[in-house]
């Protein structure tokens, strides 16, 4: 019984779930707010009949944009260039192309080769391309004005919802450039762990020739971070230094980034001080004071703020 169940859940790939309640509380919220903004923007454009035929691209967006904000396939060029280029396509196939079940499987199986060559995978995109064939009259009146409205106006209204929503959660700013703090470049010539590079880990799922739904930084981040997690590697205290920016290492709300703006040096440890500031994250803006030891502690790496 016990090897079959674990056949079904290998089978059906069912795993744990690794994010925290928190977190799923935030991108339910979120989509709520994205969808029923984006809805409502188009039902004031279109009318109801339209704007309900992008209910299902617009819902797999929200998935992206609110629950994999960091996601390569979350990113404004795969959400814009992918719908757009996707909802051309379909309205190219829906006009040429007579037999409707043809001209169906063309504008979805040419989108994904578009998205690919313009690197801008985006799965909303098939639902975008589909819906301008078998969209009905509402949809095929609009010839290639579906492009603009109502698939732009959609596309831009949950957009910006993102990028207002996702700011008030300093862990999962979007896009993931707004993201305030980068990781440290380490020195090349460091033979550990740390040493990963991106173009390596870019050039490994270029060799595997594989699509995955994380940006390369995540990636090497997330490797990083299992080989400290296995090392169970801290800072030491002399590597703490004044004016530089660290971080606990934990995600969501339990996210810290603490910038070190003053020291008063001492050779026994317990009166070795630092002074520090909340910069982002748990208890923002909170100045505090702590013996660097116990800083070192807290620390699980160096970052560098973006300018």
């Amino acid at each position: 019984m016990n090897n079959m169940l674990l056949i079904f859940k290998q089978f059906f790939f069912i795993e744990h779930s690794r994010t925290s309640n928190s977190e799923k509380i935030v991108a339910t919220i979120g989509s709520i707010l994205g969808i029923s903004i984006s809805f409502y923007i188009s039902y004031l454009i279109i009318g109801v009949e339209a704007a309900f035929f992008l209910v299902p691209s617009m819902g797999a967006a929200a998935v992206l944009l609110f629950a994999i904000p960091h996601g390569s396939l979350s990113q404004p060029w795969a959400l814009f260039m992918g719908n757009i280029i996707s909802a051309f396509i379909g309205v190219a196939c829906y006009m040429l192309v007579p037999n409707i079940f043809i001209a169906a499987g063309l504008a979805v199986g040419l989108s994904i080769g578009a998205m690919h060559l313009l690197n801008c995978i985006h799965p909303p995109g098939g639902a975008t391309a589909l819906v301008a064939v078998v969209g009905g009259p509402v949809i095929h009146d609009l010839g290639f004005m579906y492009i603009l409205t109502p698939v732009f106006i959609n596309v831009l209204s949950i957009f910006i919802v993102a990028i207002i929503f996702n700011s008030f959660f300093a862990w999962r700013r979007y896009p993931v450039r707004m993201m305030r703090f980068m990781e440290k470049q380490t020195n090349p010539q460091d033979t550990s762990y740390s040493s990963i590079q991106s173009k390596n880990i870019e050039q490994a799922v270029k060799d595997m020739d594989l699509v995955i739904d994380i940006t390369i930084e995540d990636l090497k981040n997330l490797f990083t971070l299992t080989l400290e997690h296995a090392d169970n590697d801290k800072l030491s205290a002399s590597e703490i230094q004044l004016g530089h920016f660290y971080t606990n290492g934990k995600h969501g709300h339990e996210w810290s980034v603490r910038q070190v703006i003053d020291e008063a040096s001492n050779p026994n440890p317990k009166n070795d001080l630092i002074i520090y500031r909340c910069s982002e994250g748990k208890n923002y803006g909170r100045i505090d004071s702590c013996p660097r030891s116990e800083f070192a502690q807290w620390a699980m790496r160096e970052l560098i703020k973006k300018t």
